[in-house]
Order: structure tokens, then C-alpha cells, then sequence
């Protein structure tokens, strides 16, 4: 089997990919169908414009709170969930619009109920895609991924179109929901071997506080974001200038306007087959985003300079070719950064942040090109892409490998007092712990270095709050403290510990002088 299409040999991967695309179909032919209807309804451009931010709203409303239900919900139960809601409420759209009772804010509340069922699934599904392939794979099936929704947005519209003209709107919505049946389908037939754990699940809030810790002291998803925030920002001008362009600066219709995102989608899916031959000649991950952020700027240059459609095309065909390459990239960095206890939660932390961009982008391009002119607008935008892609490029999107932690005596806490065992179930209240060490003095540099990995490795874990302090009359002496949620958040700290964590722990406490481990203790806390 050919690499690009790889991950295919896997059957639950097959199963729901092929599901997903039909899915995506569905999607697509519903926004075609709003978007028409809201033009017989009330076709001012405010609400014509209103069915798409109805759609997108609950993306930034819900990415966190769902990424954070997809963690501590059995994620096979939560995407039924989100699949049958979706169902449930784009049936009720094809019944209502076929009674003839549907009014205009009636398709846009229930737009913004079918982008809810969707905002709660794109967490869950990205978070998905690890357990389905192996980590070899995982790259190319992200580009798998990219090259279905690609596929979906090309033929998508136009399946919309043809049913309306066939049967009306509301076959249409019908049709969205046959698509969503087929997801829940497969979604049933999925047999996923869910993790097991002894201790209860997490609470919702302290779910998603324990994402926003994760990524705040995690300098892989930091760059991850930072990276995707730029990138987006700069590109999403091709969105928000691009009917401009075609109309304005090339004198066609919306014909022609359709014509450029279809080439637009074929240079992605042409480039979602490279991948695998282009991350031979780009071997790091970083770089391949810079090369495809260097392609997306000259796309932006030359629909910029583009007087005719053919040259607009080529931008266009360059333009797919940079987002796919790039999307789906900054997409298996942050997979790659983020564990499987907290990896929906930082992802939907991580689509927030990039939906975030690229939204304002558009926004702020398109203002751009109504102040300045599309031209100016366009190629400042490339030519600010270019300087924040050249300037990004040091902050690394590749994990170090583990290095292998060194034999030392670890700290280990007493067992809990018979006496406190009842206090110490469910929500306990904080727990302080410690680790106290004794550091030779010449050694303080090298500690303090190691020690801040340690931090980080703190609150990645579920630390609230971290602090080292210095014996001022013994400066050999020293006590790391740190606090967490509650009794049960400490016992979940073991498990969201990965190898090179461990080993980030063992290097620290390798500077303990004589043979014995640092003392360790925990404290509950008993007086606010």
C-alpha cells in the first residue's frame, strides 16, 4: 500500500474516516442549504451573513468545555452523543422547513444548535485519531483527515445545490442528517477498548482548569499555538479577500468564485498524497511548517499581483497546497505534545486558539483591503507572513527524545495515618506536598536548572500552584512545595506522569547529597 494512504490498513480508522467524510458531505450541503433559505426568508446581508457566525459562534464558546467532556467521558459515548444531538436537530430542521413553519431566526437557532453538536465533536474526533493508528501513521492520517474535509468542501456545495433545485431545502437538511446517521453508525460499530482507572472521573471545572495548566507549562503546545496563531492570522486574508478579488479585480462571477476554492481543494488533497514523500526532504516538523507558510505567502503575493483569472488560480492551487501541508502538520504537533489524559482538552485549547486567528485575520484583512486597496492589503499580508514565519521558525514543534532517567533513590511519602483515611475520600480539600533536599552548594546552578523542568513537570500534572525556597541559614537545604485540587487530584498525578516527566524528576532529585532519597510528605490542608 502506497504511504499516503497507509493509515487506511487500519479498519477502524477506515470505518470512520469514510463515515466522516460522509459526515463532513452533509455538513457542507446543510450551510448551502441555510445560506439559500435565509436568501427567501430575509435576504438582507446582515442575516445571510448571520447563518455562517450562527454555524462557527459555538466553536468559541465550547472548545474548552468540550475538549474537557471528551477527557473524562468515555469518548466513544461522547461522540455518539454529539453524533445523535446533531441528527436529532437536523431532522427537526428538514421537518420544520418541509411544514412550511420555519422563520428566520427559527434556521438561525437551529443552525447554531447543529454548530454546537459539531463545536462539541471536533475536540473529541481529533483526540480520536491516536488511538486509531499507530504513532507512524499518525501524521498521515491528520492529512487523511484534511484531505476528507477538502473532499467534502469541494463536492459538498454543489450535492446542496442539486438537491435544492431537485427537491427544495428541505431535502437538503435531510439529507445532512442521512449523513450524520452514517457517523453515528460507525461510531456504534466502533469497538474501542476504553482506559480503565480506579480512581472516579474528573469534575467538569477541574477538568478544564487542569487544561489550561497543561498547556500553560508545556512549551511544546505553547510553540504549537503560537505557531498556528500566526499562521492563520496571515492566510485567513485569502478568505476574507478573495470574492473581492474575483469580482472586483478579475470581473467574474460566483461561478468563477466556486472555481478557485475547487482548485483551492485540489492542491490540498494533491498535497495531503505528498506528505509522506515531502517529510523525507523536510524531516522536522518545524521546518515543514515554515516551508508551507513561506508557500501560503507567495500564494497571498501573487493573488495579489493576479490580474487575470489564470494566474489567480495558480495562487489558488499554491494556497491549498500551503494550508493543507501546514493545518495538518501544526495539527500532529499538537498531538504529539499533549498525553491522552488532557489531549482533547489542549486541542480544543489549540482549535479555540487558531479559530481565534483566523477569524480576527479575516476580519482585520478584509478591513484592510476596503482601507488600503486589495492589492496593498494582499501583499503586506504576504509580506508580513513571510517576516513572522521567518521569526517564529525558533521556537521547535519536534519533541527531544526521553533521555533515560539515572538510577537515584526517588522521594516517596509516607503511607496516609489509618486515622485520616476517612478525610482524605472524595473532595478532600488541597494537598501540600513536599520534597525537601540537601544540595551541595556547588551545585546550586545546575539544580536550580533542573528544578525548573521540575516545575513544569508540577503544574503539566495538575499542580495549582509551585514553589522552591531557600534555607537562608543552610543554604545546602531546600524545599520544593506544591499544591493540587484535592486527595484524588494527588493520586492522579502517578498516572499523567509520561517517561521523559519522570525522568525530568529523577535528574532533580540526583543532586540529593549521600545515599538516601529526598524526604517527601503531604499535607492536608484542615483551616482555610
Amino acid at each position: 500500500m502506497p504511504a499516503a494512504f497507509a493509515p487506511f490498513r487500519h479498519p477502524a480508522f477506515r470505518m470512520l474516516w469514510w463515515a466522516n467524510l460522509a459526515a463532513n458531505i452533509g455538513l457542507w450541503v446543510q450551510n448551502t442549504g441555510a445560506g439559500w433559505m435565509m436568501t427567501s426568508l430575509d435576504p438582507s446581508p446582515v442575516m445571510v451573513s448571520l447563518v455562517q457566525a450562527a454555524s462557527m459562534l459555538p466553536v468559541f464558546l465550547l472548545a474548552l468545555p468540550a475538549g474537557a467532556l471528551a477527557d473524562i467521558i468515555d469518548r466513544r459515548v461522547y461522540l455518539i452523543g454529539a453524533q445523535a444531538w446533531v441528527l436529532s436537530m437536523a431532522a427537526l430542521l428538514a421537518v420544520l422547513t418541509w411544514a412550511g413553519v420555519l422563520g428566520p431566526w427559527g434556521l438561525l437557532v437551529l443552525t447554531f444548535c447543529i454548530g454546537m453538536g459539531n463545536a462539541l465533536n471536533f475536540p473529541a474526533w481529533a483526540a480520536t485519531t491516536p488511538e486509531l493508528v499507530p504513532r507512524e501513521d499518525l501524521v498521515q492520517a491528520i492529512a487523511l483527515n484534511g484531505i476528507g474535509f477538502n473532499l467534502s468542501r469541494a463536492v459538498g456545495p454543489a450535492i446542496g445545490g442539486f438537491a435544492i433545485a431537485m427537491a427544495g431545502t428541505e431535502a437538503a437538511f435531510a439529507l445532512n442528517a442521512v449523513c450524520f446517521l452514517v457517523l453515528l453508525l460507525a461510531l456504534v460499530f466502533w469497538k474501542r477498548e476504553a482506559p480503565r482507572s480506579a480512581l472516579p472521573p474528573e469534575h467538569f471545572l477541574g477538568a478544564m482548569r487542569a487544561g489550561l495548566r497543561f498547556v500553560a507549562a508545556s512549551p511544546a503546545m505553547r510553540a504549537t499555538i503560537l505557531r498556528a496563531c500566526v499562521f492563520f492570522f496571515f492566510t485567513a486574508a485569502v478568505w476574507g479577500m478573495l470574492p473581492l478579488v474575483v469580482r472586483g479585480r478579475l470581473g467574474l462571477g460566483p461561478e468563477a468564485y466556486g472555481i478557485m476554492l475547487g482548485v483551492m481543494g485540489v492542491g490540498a488533497v494533491a498535497t495531503g498524497f505528498a506528505m509522506p514523500a515531502l517529510r523525507t526532504r523536510l524531516p522536522t516538523r518545524s521546518a515543514m511548517v515554515t516551508a508551507f507558510s513561506l508557500v501560503s505567502a507567495a500564494a497571498l503575493a501573487l493573488l495579489g499581483v493576479s490580474g487575470h483569472w489564470l494566474p489567480a488560480a495558480v495562487s489558488m492551487l499554491l494556497f491549498g497546497a500551503g494550508w493543507l501541508g501546514a493545518a495538518s502538520t501544526l495539527q500532529a504537533a499538537a498531538q504529539f505534545a499533549t498525553p491522552a489524559w488532557v489531549r482533547a482538552r489542549a486541542i480544543g485549547i489549540y482549535q479555540l486558539c487558531f479559530f481565534g486567528a483566523m477569524t480576527l485575520g479575516a476580519v482585520l484583512w478584509g478591513w484592510a483591503g476596503a482601507s488600503l486597496g486589495i492589492q496593498p492589503a494582499l501583499l503586506a499580508a504576504a509580506g508580513a507572513a513571510v517576516a513572522c514565519a521567518i521569526l517564529v521558525r525558533g521556537w521547535p514543534l519536534d519533541s527531544q527524545p526521553a533521555t533515560e532517567a539515572p538510577a537515584v533513590p526517588m522521594p516517596r511519602p509516607e503511607a496516609p495515618d489509618e486515622s485520616l483515611r476517612d478525610a482524605l475520600a472524595g473532595d478532600s480539600g488541597r494537598v501540600l506536598e513536599v520534597v525537601r533536599y540537601t544540595v551541595d552548594p556547588a551545585d546550586r546552578e545546575a539544580f536550580l536548572a533542573a528544578m525548573r523542568e521540575a516545575r513544569r513537570v508540577r503544574l503539566r500534572s495538575g499542580a495549582l500552584a509551585w514553589r522552591l525556597l531557600e534555607d537562608v541559614a543552610h543554604p545546602e537545604r531546600w524545599i520544593e512545595l506544591w499544591a493540587v485540587e484535592s486527595w484524588t487530584e494527588h493520586l492522579r498525578e502517578a498516572g499523567r506522569l509520561d517517561a521523559a516527566d519522570r525522568a525530568v524528576l529523577a535528574r532533580a532529585a540526583g543532586f540529593q547529597s549521600g545515599d538516601a532519597a529526598p524526604e517527601a510528605a503531604r499535607y492536608l490542608a484542615v483551616l482555610p
